[in-house]
Protein backbone atom coordinates (compact mmCIF):
# COMPACT_ATOMS: atom_id res chain seq x y z
CA UNK A 1 0.00 0.00 0.00
CA UNK A 2 1.87 3.31 -1.31
CA UNK A 3 1.11 6.37 -2.53
CA UNK A 4 1.56 6.80 -6.06
CA UNK A 5 4.26 9.53 -7.53
CA UNK A 6 1.13 11.95 -9.00
CA UNK A 7 0.77 12.45 -5.04
CA UNK A 8 3.83 13.70 -4.38
CA UNK A 9 4.18 16.06 -7.78
CA UNK A 10 0.85 17.85 -6.47
CA UNK A 11 2.43 18.08 -2.63
CA UNK A 12 5.44 20.23 -4.61
CA UNK A 13 3.11 21.73 -6.65
CA UNK A 14 0.93 23.12 -3.58
CA UNK A 15 4.20 23.93 -1.58
CA UNK A 16 5.40 26.04 -4.28
CA UNK A 17 2.16 27.77 -5.15
CA UNK A 18 2.47 28.85 -1.09
CA UNK A 19 6.15 30.25 -1.76
CA UNK A 20 6.70 33.91 -3.23
CA UNK A 21 7.76 34.62 -6.50
CA UNK A 22 11.70 34.40 -7.22
CA UNK A 23 12.43 31.92 -4.37
CA UNK A 24 13.77 28.41 -3.65
CA UNK A 25 13.55 25.97 -1.12
CA UNK A 26 16.06 23.27 0.03
CA UNK A 27 14.72 20.24 1.58
CA UNK A 28 17.80 17.56 2.45
CA UNK A 29 17.03 14.41 2.96
CA UNK A 30 18.30 12.21 5.93
CA UNK A 31 21.59 10.68 6.86
CA UNK A 32 22.78 7.41 7.34
CA UNK A 33 23.36 7.22 11.01
CA UNK A 34 26.61 5.00 12.52
CA UNK A 35 25.41 2.57 15.59
CA UNK A 36 28.62 0.96 15.83
CA UNK A 37 31.88 0.20 14.23
CA UNK A 38 30.99 -1.00 10.33
CA UNK A 39 27.27 -0.85 11.62
CA UNK A 40 24.74 1.70 10.70
CA UNK A 41 21.20 2.03 12.44
CA UNK A 42 18.16 1.13 9.52
CA UNK A 43 17.85 3.95 7.29
CA UNK A 44 14.67 6.08 7.74
CA UNK A 45 14.04 9.22 5.56
CA UNK A 46 13.21 12.57 7.07
CA UNK A 47 9.22 12.57 6.96
CA UNK A 48 9.53 16.10 5.45
CA UNK A 49 11.42 15.16 2.71
CA UNK A 50 9.70 11.69 2.06
CA UNK A 51 6.51 14.23 2.01
CA UNK A 52 7.24 15.79 -1.30
CA UNK A 53 9.21 13.12 -3.01
CA UNK A 54 8.71 9.19 -2.33
CA UNK A 55 12.79 9.13 -2.69
CA UNK A 56 13.93 6.80 0.09
CA UNK A 57 17.49 7.46 -0.20
CA UNK A 58 20.00 9.47 2.09
CA UNK A 59 22.69 11.84 1.23
CA UNK A 60 19.81 13.82 -1.25
CA UNK A 61 18.99 17.60 -1.58
CA UNK A 62 15.81 18.43 -3.16
CA UNK A 63 15.28 22.24 -4.37
CA UNK A 64 11.79 24.17 -5.40
CA UNK A 65 12.40 26.78 -7.85
CA UNK A 66 8.10 28.11 -8.67
CA UNK A 67 8.05 29.76 -11.98
CA UNK A 68 11.30 28.31 -13.25
CA UNK A 69 11.71 27.90 -17.26
CA UNK A 70 13.96 25.31 -17.37
CA UNK A 71 12.44 22.90 -13.97
CA UNK A 72 10.90 24.02 -10.87
CA UNK A 73 11.85 20.34 -9.59
CA UNK A 74 15.75 19.48 -9.12
CA UNK A 75 16.93 16.85 -6.96
CA UNK A 76 20.87 16.31 -6.23
CA UNK A 77 21.32 12.15 -5.21
CA UNK A 78 24.60 9.49 -4.69
CA UNK A 79 25.28 8.71 -8.27
CA UNK A 80 25.36 5.38 -9.41
CA UNK A 81 28.19 3.50 -8.11
CA UNK A 82 28.48 -0.65 -8.97
CA UNK A 83 30.72 -1.26 -6.71
CA UNK A 84 28.80 0.61 -4.25
CA UNK A 85 25.52 -1.13 -5.28
CA UNK A 86 26.81 -4.90 -4.71
CA UNK A 87 27.24 -3.66 -0.58
CA UNK A 88 24.68 -1.68 -0.22
CA UNK A 89 21.91 -1.93 -2.32
CA UNK A 90 20.84 -0.11 -6.23
CA UNK A 91 20.73 3.45 -6.59
CA UNK A 92 18.18 5.41 -8.58
CA UNK A 93 20.99 7.53 -9.48
CA UNK A 94 20.39 11.33 -11.57
CA UNK A 95 18.52 9.76 -14.46
CA UNK A 96 16.45 7.15 -11.86
CA UNK A 97 14.83 10.55 -9.90
CA UNK A 98 14.21 12.00 -13.27
CA UNK A 99 12.84 8.66 -15.00
CA UNK A 100 11.07 7.30 -11.52
CA UNK A 101 10.39 10.47 -9.05
CA UNK A 102 9.07 12.84 -11.44
CA UNK A 103 11.72 15.29 -11.71
CA UNK A 104 12.69 17.89 -14.02
CA UNK A 105 16.69 17.53 -13.24
CA UNK A 106 18.84 15.14 -11.49
CA UNK A 107 22.63 15.35 -10.49
CA UNK A 108 24.90 14.02 -8.15
CA UNK A 109 25.18 15.11 -5.15
CA UNK A 110 29.30 15.53 -4.75
CA UNK A 111 28.32 18.26 -7.92
CA UNK A 112 26.05 20.40 -5.36
CA UNK A 113 28.38 22.64 -4.56
CA UNK A 114 29.50 23.56 -8.11
CA UNK A 115 26.21 23.66 -9.26
CA UNK A 116 24.04 25.11 -6.82
CA UNK A 117 25.52 28.76 -6.21
CA UNK A 118 24.78 29.41 -9.44
CA UNK A 119 20.94 28.64 -9.05
CA UNK A 120 21.06 30.59 -6.17
CA UNK A 121 22.60 34.00 -7.99
CA UNK A 122 19.49 36.23 -8.72
CA UNK A 123 17.38 34.75 -5.81
CA UNK A 124 15.24 37.00 -3.15
CA UNK A 125 14.12 34.22 -0.83
CA UNK A 126 15.01 30.98 0.18
CA UNK A 127 13.11 28.45 2.13
CA UNK A 128 15.03 26.06 4.46
CA UNK A 129 14.52 24.79 8.19
CA UNK A 130 17.72 26.23 9.51
CA UNK A 131 19.16 24.21 12.48
CA UNK A 132 18.25 20.87 11.73
CA UNK A 133 21.24 19.93 9.57
CA UNK A 134 24.40 21.61 10.76
CA UNK A 135 26.31 20.85 7.86
CA UNK A 136 24.17 22.02 5.57
CA UNK A 137 23.62 25.27 7.24
CA UNK A 138 27.37 25.48 6.44
CA UNK A 139 27.39 24.62 3.10
CA UNK A 140 24.48 27.39 2.34
CA UNK A 141 26.37 30.09 3.58
CA UNK A 142 28.93 29.06 1.79
CA UNK A 143 27.23 29.18 -1.03
CA UNK A 144 25.58 32.82 -0.04
CA UNK A 145 29.22 34.00 0.82
CA UNK A 146 30.55 32.68 -3.01
CA UNK A 147 28.23 34.52 -4.26
CA UNK A 148 28.46 38.17 -2.56
CA UNK A 149 32.01 37.92 -2.94
CA UNK A 150 31.18 37.72 -7.42
CA UNK A 151 28.79 41.22 -6.41
CA UNK A 152 30.78 43.48 -8.69
CA UNK A 153 30.59 40.74 -11.47
CA UNK A 154 27.02 41.26 -11.47
CA UNK A 155 25.94 38.44 -9.19
CA UNK A 156 23.08 39.05 -6.57
CA UNK A 157 22.50 37.03 -3.55
CA UNK A 158 18.97 36.00 -1.63
CA UNK A 159 18.50 38.85 0.97
CA UNK A 160 15.47 36.60 2.85
CA UNK A 161 16.18 33.47 4.64
CA UNK A 162 12.62 32.18 5.74
CA UNK A 163 11.99 29.08 8.03
CA UNK A 164 9.94 26.88 5.45
CA UNK A 165 8.53 24.32 8.36
CA UNK A 166 5.45 26.82 8.80
CA UNK A 167 4.42 26.46 5.08
CA UNK A 168 5.47 22.38 4.67
CA UNK A 169 3.97 21.04 7.95
CA UNK A 170 0.26 23.02 7.82
CA UNK A 171 0.14 21.30 4.17
CA UNK A 172 1.02 17.76 6.23
CA UNK A 173 -1.26 18.59 9.46
CA UNK A 174 -4.48 17.76 7.01
CA UNK A 175 -4.33 14.36 5.29
CA UNK A 176 -6.04 13.74 1.90
CA UNK A 177 -8.09 11.04 1.50
CA UNK A 178 -4.89 8.79 0.42
CA UNK A 179 -3.10 9.20 3.94
CA UNK A 180 -6.78 9.09 6.08
CA UNK A 181 -6.60 5.38 3.90
CA UNK A 182 -3.10 4.54 5.31
CA UNK A 183 -3.57 5.99 8.29
CA UNK A 184 -6.84 3.96 8.31
CA UNK A 185 -4.81 0.60 7.66
CA UNK A 186 -2.29 1.54 9.99
CA UNK A 187 -4.54 1.52 12.35
CA UNK A 188 -5.85 -1.71 11.87
CA UNK A 189 -2.76 -3.40 11.72
CA UNK A 190 -1.56 -1.88 14.77
CA UNK A 191 -5.00 -2.86 16.30
CA UNK A 192 -4.07 -6.70 15.25
CA UNK A 193 -0.82 -6.62 16.68
CA UNK A 194 -2.72 -5.32 20.57
CA UNK A 195 -5.27 -8.20 19.97
CA UNK A 196 -2.32 -10.61 19.65
CA UNK A 197 -0.84 -9.36 22.87
CA UNK A 198 -3.55 -9.84 24.74
CA UNK A 199 -4.11 -13.25 23.46
CA UNK A 200 -0.58 -13.85 24.04
CA UNK A 201 -0.32 -12.64 27.43
CA UNK A 202 0.59 -15.17 30.61
CA UNK A 203 2.00 -14.60 34.24
CA UNK A 204 5.69 -15.74 34.15
CA UNK A 205 6.20 -14.05 30.44
CA UNK A 206 8.71 -11.09 30.15
CA UNK A 207 7.74 -7.95 28.53
CA UNK A 208 10.36 -8.14 25.64
CA UNK A 209 8.21 -11.42 24.86
CA UNK A 210 5.20 -9.80 24.73
CA UNK A 211 6.82 -6.79 22.14
CA UNK A 212 8.06 -9.64 20.24
CA UNK A 213 4.43 -10.74 19.59
CA UNK A 214 3.16 -7.25 18.83
CA UNK A 215 6.58 -6.40 16.47
CA UNK A 216 5.85 -10.16 14.85
CA UNK A 217 1.84 -9.28 13.87
CA UNK A 218 3.28 -5.76 12.24
CA UNK A 219 6.08 -7.65 10.36
CA UNK A 220 3.45 -10.13 9.02
CA UNK A 221 1.84 -7.58 7.72
CA UNK A 222 3.78 -5.25 5.48
CA UNK A 223 5.57 -3.45 8.47
CA UNK A 224 8.99 -3.74 8.68
CA UNK A 225 9.55 -1.37 11.80
CA UNK A 226 7.09 0.19 14.85
CA UNK A 227 6.41 4.09 14.21
CA UNK A 228 8.47 4.60 17.33
CA UNK A 229 9.57 2.49 20.38
CA UNK A 230 7.61 -0.03 21.95
CA UNK A 231 5.87 0.60 25.54
CA UNK A 232 5.29 -2.66 27.33
CA UNK A 233 5.16 -1.88 31.15
CA UNK A 234 4.41 -4.33 33.47
CA UNK A 235 2.96 -3.56 36.96
CA UNK A 236 5.04 -0.18 38.17
CA UNK A 237 6.86 -0.08 35.07
CA UNK A 238 3.36 1.24 33.61
CA UNK A 239 3.69 4.27 35.38
CA UNK A 240 7.02 5.18 33.68
CA UNK A 241 5.50 7.04 30.91
CA UNK A 242 8.06 6.31 28.25
CA UNK A 243 9.43 3.11 29.47
CA UNK A 244 10.89 0.67 26.62
CA UNK A 245 13.50 -1.61 28.72
CA UNK A 246 10.85 -4.01 28.40
CA UNK A 247 12.91 -6.48 30.40
CA UNK A 248 10.83 -7.28 33.37
CA UNK A 249 8.88 -10.13 34.27
CA UNK A 250 5.05 -10.14 33.71
CA UNK A 251 3.47 -10.98 36.88
CA UNK A 252 0.06 -12.97 38.31
CA UNK A 253 -2.34 -9.75 39.39
CA UNK A 254 -0.60 -6.90 37.34
CA UNK A 255 -1.70 -4.36 34.75
CA UNK A 256 1.07 -4.44 31.49
CA UNK A 257 0.34 -1.48 29.78
CA UNK A 258 1.31 -1.84 25.96
CA UNK A 259 1.78 1.72 23.71
CA UNK A 260 2.75 0.40 20.31
CA UNK A 261 1.99 0.91 16.92
CA UNK A 262 2.91 0.42 13.16
CA UNK A 263 4.19 2.35 10.78
CA UNK A 264 3.06 1.56 6.93
CA UNK A 265 4.75 3.51 4.42
CA UNK A 266 6.15 6.37 6.33
CA UNK A 267 2.60 6.27 8.23
CA UNK A 268 2.43 5.83 12.34
CA UNK A 269 -0.23 3.63 13.62
CA UNK A 270 -0.25 4.54 17.56
CA UNK A 271 -2.13 3.01 20.25
CA UNK A 272 -2.20 2.36 23.80
CA UNK A 273 -4.03 -0.70 25.38
CA UNK A 274 -4.06 -1.56 29.34
CA UNK A 275 -5.16 -4.99 30.52
CA UNK A 276 -4.49 -7.64 33.30
CA UNK A 277 -1.78 -10.01 32.81
CA UNK A 278 -3.80 -12.67 34.09
CA UNK A 279 -6.71 -11.65 32.19
CA UNK A 280 -9.44 -10.37 35.30
CA UNK A 281 -9.43 -7.20 36.41
CA UNK A 282 -9.03 -6.77 40.36
CA UNK A 283 -11.73 -4.36 42.28
CA UNK A 284 -8.99 -1.52 42.13
CA UNK A 285 -7.85 -1.91 38.87
CA UNK A 286 -11.10 -1.90 37.16
CA UNK A 287 -12.16 1.10 39.47
CA UNK A 288 -9.18 3.24 37.54
CA UNK A 289 -9.54 1.62 34.35
CA UNK A 290 -13.12 2.90 34.12
CA UNK A 291 -12.63 6.11 35.02
CA UNK A 292 -9.92 6.35 32.25
CA UNK A 293 -12.24 4.77 29.68
CA UNK A 294 -14.95 7.35 30.72
CA UNK A 295 -12.56 10.12 30.13
CA UNK A 296 -11.45 8.51 26.15
CA UNK A 297 -15.02 8.20 25.54
CA UNK A 298 -16.59 11.53 27.02
CA UNK A 299 -13.48 13.39 24.83
CA UNK A 300 -13.91 11.22 21.95
CA UNK A 301 -17.76 11.86 22.14
CA UNK A 302 -17.39 15.90 21.73
CA UNK A 303 -14.39 15.61 19.10
CA UNK A 304 -15.27 17.78 15.73
CA UNK A 305 -15.16 20.53 13.83
CA UNK A 306 -14.59 23.87 15.71
CA UNK A 307 -13.54 22.54 18.78
CA UNK A 308 -10.85 23.88 20.19
CA UNK A 309 -7.82 21.87 20.77
CA UNK A 310 -7.45 22.53 24.13
CA UNK A 311 -11.42 21.85 25.23
CA UNK A 312 -10.00 17.82 24.35
CA UNK A 313 -7.57 18.12 26.57
CA UNK A 314 -9.81 20.05 29.76
CA UNK A 315 -12.43 17.67 29.34
CA UNK A 316 -10.12 14.75 30.25
CA UNK A 317 -9.24 16.82 33.15
CA UNK A 318 -12.57 17.55 34.37
CA UNK A 319 -14.07 13.69 34.19
CA UNK A 320 -10.75 12.18 35.85
CA UNK A 321 -10.56 14.77 38.89
CA UNK A 322 -14.40 14.37 39.42
CA UNK A 323 -13.18 10.56 39.36
CA UNK A 324 -9.92 10.72 41.45
CA UNK A 325 -12.26 12.72 44.08
CA UNK A 326 -14.95 10.03 43.75
CA UNK A 327 -12.78 7.28 44.72
CA UNK A 328 -10.76 9.21 47.22
CA UNK A 329 -7.20 9.54 45.85
CA UNK A 330 -7.60 13.35 46.21
CA UNK A 331 -9.55 15.28 48.46
CA UNK A 332 -11.39 18.57 47.96
CA UNK A 333 -13.48 20.39 45.56
CA UNK A 334 -13.53 19.35 41.91
CA UNK A 335 -12.80 23.32 40.45
CA UNK A 336 -10.24 23.97 43.33
CA UNK A 337 -8.09 20.36 42.51
CA UNK A 338 -8.16 21.57 39.07
CA UNK A 339 -6.95 25.34 39.56
CA UNK A 340 -4.38 23.88 41.92
CA UNK A 341 -3.27 21.25 38.94
CA UNK A 342 -3.83 18.41 42.23
CA UNK A 343 -4.46 16.06 38.94
CA UNK A 344 -1.02 15.82 37.98
CA UNK A 345 0.29 13.88 40.84
CA UNK A 346 -1.77 11.28 39.06
CA UNK A 347 -2.23 12.73 34.93
CA UNK A 348 0.98 14.33 34.04
CA UNK A 349 0.75 14.64 30.17
CA UNK A 350 -1.54 16.10 27.53
CA UNK A 351 -4.86 14.22 26.57
CA UNK A 352 -3.45 13.86 22.95
CA UNK A 353 -0.97 15.17 19.88
CA UNK A 354 -1.03 15.42 15.78
CA UNK A 355 -0.66 11.93 14.59
CA UNK A 356 0.71 11.66 10.78
CA UNK A 357 4.29 10.67 9.35
CA UNK A 358 5.76 11.31 12.73
CA UNK A 359 4.08 9.82 15.86
CA UNK A 360 4.11 13.41 17.41
CA UNK A 361 3.30 14.98 13.92
CA UNK A 362 3.78 18.42 12.94
CA UNK A 363 1.38 21.31 13.01
CA UNK A 364 0.77 24.23 15.01
CA UNK A 365 -1.67 23.59 18.12
CA UNK A 366 -2.04 27.20 18.75
CA UNK A 367 -2.34 29.80 15.58
CA UNK A 368 -2.25 33.99 16.59
CA UNK A 369 -1.53 32.63 20.43
CA UNK A 370 -5.15 31.05 20.62
CA UNK A 371 -5.62 27.28 20.65
CA UNK A 372 -6.94 26.33 17.36
CA UNK A 373 -10.33 24.84 16.75
CA UNK A 374 -10.38 21.04 15.54
CA UNK A 375 -10.79 20.73 11.42
CA UNK A 376 -11.51 17.42 8.65
CA UNK A 377 -8.58 16.41 7.73
CA UNK A 378 -7.13 16.56 11.21
CA UNK A 379 -5.66 12.97 13.20
CA UNK A 380 -4.82 13.25 16.44
CA UNK A 381 -4.83 10.88 19.23
CA UNK A 382 -6.66 10.45 22.55
CA UNK A 383 -5.21 8.77 25.39
CA UNK A 384 -6.25 10.31 28.85
CA UNK A 385 -4.18 8.22 31.88
CA UNK A 386 -4.21 7.67 35.20
CA UNK A 387 -0.47 6.87 36.95
CA UNK A 388 -0.33 5.84 40.56
CA UNK A 389 3.39 5.74 41.47
CA UNK A 390 4.14 2.72 43.67
CA UNK A 391 5.93 5.15 45.94
CA UNK A 392 2.86 7.57 46.43
CA UNK A 393 2.16 7.57 50.29
CA UNK A 394 -0.59 10.20 49.70
CA UNK A 395 -2.83 7.11 48.85
CA UNK A 396 -4.03 4.07 50.32
CA UNK A 397 -1.60 1.15 49.40
CA UNK A 398 -4.12 -0.66 47.66
CA UNK A 399 -4.15 1.82 44.34
CA UNK A 400 -0.08 2.07 44.17
CA UNK A 401 1.88 0.82 41.62
CA UNK A 402 -1.15 1.09 39.02
CA UNK A 403 -0.74 2.92 35.02
CA UNK A 404 -3.30 2.77 33.18
CA UNK A 405 -3.44 4.30 29.69
CA UNK A 406 -6.00 4.25 26.87
CA UNK A 407 -5.24 6.05 23.26
CA UNK A 408 -6.80 5.55 19.99
CA UNK A 409 -5.84 7.65 16.30
CA UNK A 410 -9.43 9.71 15.75
CA UNK A 411 -9.61 11.43 12.37
CA UNK A 412 -11.70 14.70 12.20
CA UNK A 413 -14.41 14.76 9.68
CA UNK A 414 -16.85 16.60 8.59
CA UNK A 415 -19.69 15.80 10.88
CA UNK A 416 -17.74 14.36 13.49
CA UNK A 417 -14.62 11.88 13.99
CA UNK A 418 -13.86 8.99 12.96
CA UNK A 419 -11.70 6.11 15.24
CA UNK A 420 -8.93 4.51 12.90
CA UNK A 421 -7.77 2.04 15.72
CA UNK A 422 -11.58 0.31 17.03
CA UNK A 423 -10.36 -2.86 16.09
CA UNK A 424 -9.20 -3.36 19.44
CA UNK A 425 -11.09 -4.10 22.63
CA UNK A 426 -11.08 -1.57 25.54
CA UNK A 427 -14.38 -2.52 27.68
CA UNK A 428 -13.28 -4.21 30.57
CA UNK A 429 -15.60 -7.16 29.27
CA UNK A 430 -14.77 -7.43 26.12
CA UNK A 431 -10.97 -7.60 26.63
CA UNK A 432 -12.03 -10.22 29.62
CA UNK A 433 -13.77 -11.95 27.36
CA UNK A 434 -10.99 -12.59 24.69
CA UNK A 435 -8.39 -12.98 27.06
CA UNK A 436 -10.29 -15.99 28.39
CA UNK A 437 -10.08 -17.84 25.07
CA UNK A 438 -5.99 -17.74 24.76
Amino acid sequence: MKLSQTVFAERRQRLMQKMTANSLAIIPAAQMQKRNSDVEYPFRQDSDFYYLTGFDEPEAVLLLLPGRETGETVLFCRDRDPLMEIWNGYRAGPQGVVSDYGMAEGHPVDEIDDRLPAMLNGIERIYYAIGQDEQLDQQIRHWLNLIRGQARQGAVAPTELVMLDHLLHEMRLFKTPEEQELMRRAGEISAWGHVRAMQSCRPGMYEYQLEAEILHCFMQNGCRQPAYSSIVGGGANACVLHYIENSAPLLDGDLVLIDAGCELDYYAGDITRTFPVSGTFSTEQAALYNLVLKAQLHCIEMIRPGVLWNAVHEASVQVLTEGLVELGLLQGEVADLIEQGAYRDFYMHRVGHWLGMDVHDVGDYKVEGEWRPLEPGMVMTVEPGLYVAADNTNVEPRWRGIGIRIEDDVLITANGCEVLTSAVPKQIDEIEALMANR
